[in-house]
């Protein structure tokens, strides 16, 4: 199972950045896909949820600004940013949970937004 980040990069607040998670060996459209964010020193954030049925969560402090899509026909998950912040910056990690309990993790992609 595979994982594959990428996207990041350095931006000035207020830029965007599209994120990607290409995944391979997992039926990934059965899979609930999130995006998470560790920025140093603090904990591990989850930023964004979308259910195999498309269904999407966020958490408070992106709302309104960051958008998770996903293409089961690519095996792709996306994260559009729109209107960064320098407190985005951070490694954000794709993770993918089956209902029945596995979980598989990615390598990150850092994201710097400079103020």
């Amino acid at each position: 199972v595979q994982l594959q980040a990428s996207g990041g990069g350095l931006v000035q607040a207020g830029g965007s950045l599209r994120l990607s998670c290409a995944a391979s060996g997992i039926s990934f459209s059965r899979y609930t896909m999130r995006w998470y964010r560790q920025a140093p020193g603090n904990q591990r954030e989850l930023v964004a949820s979308i259910g195999s049925g498309t269904s999407t969560s966020y958490a408070d402090s992106v709302k309104g600004r960051f958008t998770i899509s996903r293409d089961n026909a690519k095996n792709t998950m996306f994260l559009q940013m729109n209107s960064l912040k320098p407190e985005d910056t951070g490694v954000y990690l794709c993770n993918a949970e089956h209902q029945i309990g596995l979980v598989y993790w990615g390598q990150g992609t850092q994201v710097t937004v400079s103020s």
